[in-house]
Order: C-alpha cells, then sequence, then structure tokens
C-alpha cells in the first residue's frame, strides 16, 4: 500500500510531552511507520524544535491531532469558551506548519463527549457557532499552508457531526477549501451504512485518515470490512496518511475519556506491531467483495 501509515501518540503516552519524544519516534521507526501523529493534550509541554529534530534523526513525518476538551469547546454557548478552543486550535495550526504537518486533525467543532438532545433551534445555534469558529481557524491556516481535516465522531461522543454527510455540510457551511474531513473507521463502522459509499461520498474532501477496528482494537482482528474501505480510498484517488489510533487502558487519562474499560489488544507494542503487519499486507490491496 502506497499511503504512508502513522501512529497516533495515544497509544505511547498522555499527555504526549518533549520527553517522550525522542524514544516514542524510536520505537514507531523500529515498527517500520512511516510518521508519528502527535496529539496536542498540553501545548506547554510539546515544543517544534524536539518534534523536528526527531523527526530528523529517525526519517519519520509528523502529523497533527488536536484534542478538544471541556475547556476547547469552539461551539460553547460562552463566547469566552468559544475564544479559548480557537485559540488553542490556532496553536495546533501553528505547531503543524513548523513540523511539516499538512493538517490538523480532530473534532474540533464541539468538546469530546457533549451528547445531548437539543431542540433544532439550539442545534442549529451550536452549529452556527462550530463554523463561525472553524472558518476563523481555517483562514490562519490558510496563511501558514496548513488544512483543517474535521473528525465526524460516533453518537455517544458527540450530538452534532456523527456521518460524512453532516461534515460534508459543515465543510460547506465554512466556505472555506482548507477545510475538509478526518475519516475514523471506528466512528464510520456505528454511524454509516456502508463505509465504501460514505468513502466515495465524502470524495476530494477526505484530508485524512485513521483506523481502529470495530472494538477499538488492532485493525484486521475484527469485522470492519477494510477491502471495501481501501478499496473506496482508491477510488477516490486518496493517497493521504493513514494512523493507527487506538487507546489502551494503560494509558488511564484517555481511557476514561473513550470509555475503554478492558484491554483490546496484549500491550501498545503488539497493537502496533499487528496493526502495520496487518495494513501492509496483501487483506488491504485484495480486490473488495
Amino acid at each position: 500500500m502506497s499511503r504512508p501509515l502513522g501512529l497516533s501518540t495515544f497509544l505511547l503516552a498522555s499527555p504526549f510531552s518533549d520527553d517522550a519524544v525522542r524514544p516514542a519516534f524510536e520505537q514507531v521507526a523500529a515498527l517500520g511507520y512511516d510518521l508519528v501523529e502527535v496529539c496536542v493534550e498540553d501545548p506547554a509541554v510539546l515544543s517544534a524544535p524536539v518534534l523536528s529534530a526527531a523527526a530528523r534523526e529517525t526519517g519519520l513525518a509528523v502529523g497533527v491531532c488536536g484534542a478538544f476538551g471541556p475547556e476547547r469547546d469552539l461551539s460553547h454557548d460562552d463566547p469566552a469558551r468559544r475564544r479559548q478552543g480557537v485559540d488553542y486550535l490556532r496553536g495546533c495550526i501553528d505547531l503543524a506548519a513548523e513540523v511539516g504537518s499538512p493538517h490538523v486533525a480532530g473534532p474540533m467543532y464541539a468538546t469530546t463527549g457533549r451528547a445531548r438532545m437539543l431542540p433544532p433551534d439550539e442545534r442549529a445555534r451550536q452549529f452556527r457557532w462550530a463554523t463561525a469558529s472553524i472558518r476563523e481557524a481555517a483562514d490562519h491556516a490558510a496563511e501558514r499552508g496548513v488544512a483543517l481535516a474535521v473528525e465526524p465522531l460516533n453518537r455517544f461522543e458527540t450530538d452534532l457531526v456523527n456521518t460524512v454527510e453532516q461534515g460534508l455540510e459543515l465543510c460547506a457551511a465554512t466556505g472555506r477549501d482548507n477545510v475538509g474531513l478526518l475519516l475514523d473507521t471506528f466512528h464510520m463502522n456505528i454511524e454509516e451504512k456502508h463505509l465504501g459509499d460514505a468513502v466515495r461520498l465524502a470524495g476530494d474532501r477526505v484530508f485524512h485518515v485513521q483506523v481502529a477496528e470495530n472494538d477499538r482494537g488492532t485493525p484486521g482482528s475484527g469485522h470492519v470490512p477494510w477491502a471495501e474501505f481501501f478499496g473506496a480510498l482508491d477510488d477516490i484517488g486518496y493517497r493521504g496518511q493513514v494512523v493507527v489510533e487506538s487507546f489502551l487502558p494503560t494509558v488511564a487519562e484517555i481511557a476514561r475519556a473513550v470509555s475503554l474499560w478492558r484491554p483490546v489488544a496484549d500491550s501498545p507494542h503488539a497493537l502496533a506491531r499487528d496493526a502495520i503487519a496487518f495494513l501492509r499486507s496483501a487483506d488491504v490491496r485484495r480486490v473488495r467483495s
């Protein structure tokens, strides 16, 4: 498979910091990956020079992903909270530009875990706030040569953008060409009727891809229709990054945030090792059934 393969730092350490960078990059390179996707949980403990140095020394590329907790809510009803979210996203954009990431990815429209039964008018207002915030961030990103890859999440993690169709609506509402989608197979397996159709619907708005199995474990170990998914990526001509994003209870803070109460692999190393073996295998190049 010609697409560059990466591993998310969510599987390695939380929060990911300068102290963790060198050993993490060495481990990821030894496993045969092409890049590290750096999740910016605490911007104060992560710096571009350290990331760039590790990338040069290991030959790995760097991707940037945001972490959108309650203090970084771009669609909150409090303007001050929205401002915090936009400022955080601008910081991620600046980091991405410095380390050579083509994008900042993540569910940047709202705080993760916010799921409520809102009346239509309130949901529409939240959507407008999200659109305005992302549009402002996108203008800053355009100046830095960076794209925004917006991630639809499953219904248990957000109430705002669950499907590719809703994600495309949000992208269109921003009116910015550098706003596209991050497709994550874990969320798609819950929300989309057919993964291949959803990928083809997204088309050239697919800016980034994350992969995990239906239980958020090792790709290839469950029932996600991988041949269908990668066949659809071929159909749309996607040649961007494909990043393994999974979580294990060994990283307690992240495990709580995504409701992961049991291990889905023997260890982070085993998951990372088996994931890249599968993704580089003939299984994902096979003509879809």
